[in-house]
This record gives C-alpha cells, sequence and structure tokens, in this order.
C-alpha cells in the first residue's frame, strides 16, 4: 500500500472549490486498490490537533494559531508536517493551494518524497484601495516564493489555463470535475421557480466574489418581483450583504440560506433558474460550482474572469458578462428568466459540456496514473 499526503488550507465540511477538489482525489484513492490517502488540513484555532475518519477517509487538522485574511497559519506547521508526513508513512505529497502555508510547507518538508503541486488561482491580488498592504505582501509571495515552490515540486498542476502553475516547466493541467450520476438535471430551467443562485464564500476577506454586485443586480430587475436571489454559504460578510439587500429595497427578494451539503446541494442547483458566479478577479482559477450547475442543466451566468471565462468562452452553456458590471448581469440574469427557450438550450448544452469535459472519474484517473508513474520512477 502506498500512502499518499493529500495537504490542503481547509477540507469539508467547508465549502468551496479547492476543499471538494481534494476531497474528490481522497475518496478516488480510499476506493483505489494500492493507495491510502491521509489528509493533513488546519483545523480550529489553538494548538490541538485532532484526528477525524470522514467517508472512510483519514483527516488531521493541525491547530491554527491565526488567520491572515483567508489564510490559516501556525509558526509549528513546518515541524508538525514533517513530523505527520513521517509518522502516517507518506509515500507521495499532494499539496493544494492558493492559501499560502500549508501547502508550501508540504512541499518545503516533503524530503525525497515526489511531490504534486495543485494550484487553483490566477493572482490572488484584490487590486482595490482598501487591500493595497495585502496586495503588495501577496505580490512579493507569488513573485519570490511561488516559483520556488513551483521548481522544487516534480509536477505543478494547473486547473486551468488561468492557474499561476500553467506554462511552468512539467506542469500539466488537471480540471476540476462533477459526477455526472450524482449532480443530474431536474425539470427543464423555463419550468422552474424564478430562482438565481449563488454557491460560495460570503466572506469579507473573499469580496472578490462580486456577491454586493449580484445584490445591485437584484435591484435592477425589480420589475420581475417573482426573481429571488438565495445565497448559499457561510461567512462574515452575510450581515454586510443582507443590509445592502436592505438599503436597495430588495430584502424581502435576497434570502441567505446557510450551507447545504449532499442532496441539498444538488437540489438547490437543480431547482434553481440560473447559477449566478458574478466573481470580479482572476482569484476565481476555475469556479467548480459551474459545473455542478450545468450538471443539473441550470444555466450560468459568471464574469468573463479566469476559470469561469475558461469554462464558457465559445460555448453555449451560459453567458459572459464584464466584472463588477451590474447592469451587464442584470441583463444577463433577466435573459434568462424570461426567454424559457434560451434558458434551455443553454442547461442542455451545459450538460454535455460536462460528460464532454468535466467528468470526475476522468479526472481522478489521471491524477491515479500520475501517482503511480511517480511512485514507481522513485522506486527504481
Amino acid at each position: 500500500m502506498k500512502t499518499v499526503a493529500i495537504v490542503a488550507p481547509h477540507y469539508p465540511p467547508m465549502i468551496g472549490g479547492v476543499e471538494q477538489y481534494a476531497a474528490r482525489i481522497a475518496d478516488a484513492l480510499a476506493a483505489e486498490a494500492g493507495f491510502t490517502p491521509v489528509v493533513l488540513t488546519s483545523g480550529a484555532a489553538g494548538f490541538r490537533t485532532r484526528e477525524t475518519m470522514q467517508d472512510g477517509v483519514r483527516i488531521v487538522r493541525l491547530g491554527t494559531w491565526l488567520r491572515l485574511s483567508n489564510s490559516p497559519l501556525s509558526p509549528l506547521w513546518p515541524f508538525q508536517v514533517r513530523r505527520w508526513l513521517r509518522k502516517v508513512g507518506a509515500d507521495l505529497v499532494h499539496a493544494h493551494a492558493p492559501v499560502p502555508g500549508l501547502g508550501d510547507i508540504a512541499v518545503a518538508v516533503s524530503g525525497k518524497r515526489p511531490t504534486v503541486f495543485t494550484y487553483h488561482s490566477g493572482s490572488m491580488r484584490k487590486g482595490r484601495p482598501d487591500t493595497r498592504l495585502a496586495d503588495l505582501i501577496i505580490g512579493c509571495y507569488e513573485r519570490f516564493v511561488l516559483p520556488r515552490v513551483f521548481n522544487r515540486t516534480d509536477v505543478p498542476v494547473a486547473v486551468s489555463p488561468t492557474s499561476l502553475a500553467s506554462g511552468r516547466p512539467a506542469a500539466i493541467q488537471i480540471t476540476p470535475g462533477v459526477d455526472p450520476d450524482r449532480f443530474v438535471p431536474g425539470l427543464p430551467a423555463s419550468r422552474r421557480a424564478r430562482d438565481i443562485l449563488y454557491v460560495g464564500r460570503i466572506e469579507r476577506a473573499s469580496a472578490w466574489k462580486g456577491i454586493d454586485v449580484l445584490i445591485h443586480a437584484m435591484a435592477l430587475i425589480a420589475d420581475l418581483p417573482e426573481a429571488r436571489l438565495r445565497l448559499v454559504g457561510t461567512g462574515d460578510a452575510t450581515t454586510d450583504l443582507l443590509k445592502l439587500a436592505a438599503d436597495l429595497g430588495v430584502a424581502d427578494r435576497v434570502e441567505s440560506v446557510g450551507p447545504l451539503h449532499g442532496a441539498d446541494l444538488v437540489e438547490a442547483l437543480r431547482s434553481a433558474a440560473v447559477l449566478a458566479l458574478p466573481s470580479l478577479t482572476e482569484s476565481e482559477g476555475f469556479g467548480m460550482v459551474l459545473i455542478e450547475a450545468m450538471a443539473c442543466a441550470t444555466p450560468v451566468v459568471a464574469s468573463a474572469v479566469g476559470g469561469p471565462r475558461f469554462i464558457l468562452e465559445g460555448s453555449e452553456a451560459g453567458l459572459l458578462v464584464p466584472p463588477g458590471d451590474s447592469a451587464a448581469l442584470a441583463a444577463a440574469c433577466r435573459h434568462l428568466l424570461t426567454d424559457g427557450e434560451s434558458a434551455d438550450r443553454m442547461g442542455a448544452a451545459g450538460r454535455r459540456a460536462v460528460e464532454q469535459r468535466f467528468a470526475w472519474p476522468e479526472q481522478t484517473r489521471r491524477y491515479v496514473e500520475l501517482f503511480r508513474k511517480l511512485l514507481d520512477d522513485a522506486s527504481d
């Protein structure tokens, strides 16, 4: 048995594309003969390390001393990760980023073990006046630290052409995927309630998700009173966003439903008329919720940045709008809510695209083959 240490800054039940991606690989390895996955991730504030089993996978959650923006950090991690890699008998390290810290450390202390470093984002710089200091720090990290991590990695993996791993020596591209047997279509989009769905983080540190732009767009489609915006997720920006909705006079049409998982998440996606992802920057390196919605034959609207542009450009599965443009976002949502024929056509096209390009079994198969090759080469 070969043990693969999957190192990710966060892991389910936390909602997010990186978390789901890491979990799918762990699940695939648990089902694969000859492999044992062990997940190293951040845990609750404090010193304590907690071990749990989740869906048959061993999870080690390391204590977190502080959080800088969305990045969990601890000065103990270099020592703890090295010790845990030794303790679990890790034969290969698969680290995930873009959140600086845990993934970089895992590569740095991996020793002679083969390493795979999957990078899920373009530049994390926000480009706002209030984030100048943070952008300076992030810029230094991306310019001076990240290239060293890539150079030390046996195989960098880019999740899309936007990923900062794309184009690096020895890099390959493996996009996120979706389970087409789990995410299945519901009624045609034209026959669903006029719900616009957002799924993802709702945090002040993730303001680049552009949820405020989506709420402004809701105010611009006031002539469609039956249209509702449902925010799926959790975070410290929820109160701010609900206040914005109240200030714009659409409080009764914006609902925060909290985090959804499993069958509840699938049902939300397959019953929505539109899925919106209004991200503002290249930090949206892919946008896994887009392909989950597409698998459910739900038409999508997304900003023409990063991963969403890669997924939808030249596709009939949804509409791209300029980032930060609430009027364009409102117009796109209005079109899909009022033109049933277009909505149904885009939903069907999205389902086809998932089956052809983004099915998880093919993506995880590529990882298993990559791990086998690296381990075979290491044993020669």
